[in-house]
């Protein structure tokens, strides 16, 4: 048994469901030995199913607030959730060095993105729709693959950029759901929000551990990485709030809001 090569067979599962089953049967390894190692290999796209098409984000479908437009806003959030869970995977496989706890935590992270996928894919289908029946955001894997070559550069930029923005638009987001006929998804998104928080104190805690060991400064290099990766100040409004719980330092908001220029 090893961790490291069941992660890697999760993350490369076509079939949803599956990769769902695949991932909550790591959590075996929260109380076992974490196995032997695994080859290390590039990943230009997780294993998925062939629908959703993917299209780049301007051809993304328009999503309005008629019926159908807010279904196609749940399932876009459920496609959100279906690359978290690959995201996290990939955190496990691909970075075998890291101290213990490391692992735990990303199998915690990785069961609760499969748990939001999946209230989301059924509820979808109560609807009368499935995963796959619209297009879908073709860009959230690539991250994982631009900062595969350092578990910091990892940290820094998919919990702390990409998760992050999740707790800055969801309050907006469960808005106006709650003043539609879908309000279910009130309470998923609470699920999902509170669960989130977590996610993003984990890398918070990841990304700080690293740069103490490695002796470099989290906001400079913070700074250095958005620069060099997204090349333009992330933008707000940020949820402060959240980001506090989620252990973004006062600094750390003081840079977001007012960024170094370049």
């Amino acid at each position: 048994m090893s961790l490291f090569k069941e992660s890697y067979s999760a993350l490369i599962c076509n079939d949803p469901d599956d990769k769902v089953a695949l991932t909550i049967e790591l959590l075996k390894y929260l109380e076992k030995d974490l196995g032997s190692k695994f080859e290390i290999k590039k990943m230009p796209s997780p294993g998925r199913p062939i629908k959703p098409r993917l299209v780049s984000f301007n051809g993304s479908p328009k999503r309005d607030k008629s019926d159908l437009g807010m279904i196609k806003n749940i399932h876009a959030i459920c496609h959100i959730e279906f690359n978290a869970i690959n995201l996290a995977l990939d955190a496990i496989y691909r970075f075998q060095e890291m101290p213990h706890q490391y692992y735990l935590d990303w199998i915690k992270v990785a069961s609760e993105e499969s748990h939001h996928f999946s209230l989301l894919k059924n509820y979808l289908e109560e609807l009368g729709h499935h995963y796959g029946d619209f297009d879908a955001h073709n860009g959230l894997w690539q991250m994982s693959v631009d900062t595969d070559y350092d578990v910091l550069v990892r940290m820094a930029l998919v919990p702390r950029v990409l998760e992050a923005r999740g707790l800055d638009v969801t309050p907006s987001i469960r808005k106006k759901f709650c003043e539609s006929k879908f309000t279910k998804m009130v309470d998923i998104l609470d699920i999902i929000f509170q669960d989130e928080i977590g996610h993003v104190k984990i890398g918070n805690y990841w990304y700080k551990y690293l740069c103490n060991k490695r002796g470099v400064d989290a906001v400079q290099t913070f700074d250095e990485l958005i620069k060099k990766h997204i090349g333009s100040n992330l933008r707000g409004p940020f949820n402060t709030e959240a980001r506090l719980l989620s252990d973004f330092t006062r600094d750390e908001i003081q840079y977001l809001e007012h960024p170094k220029q370049p």
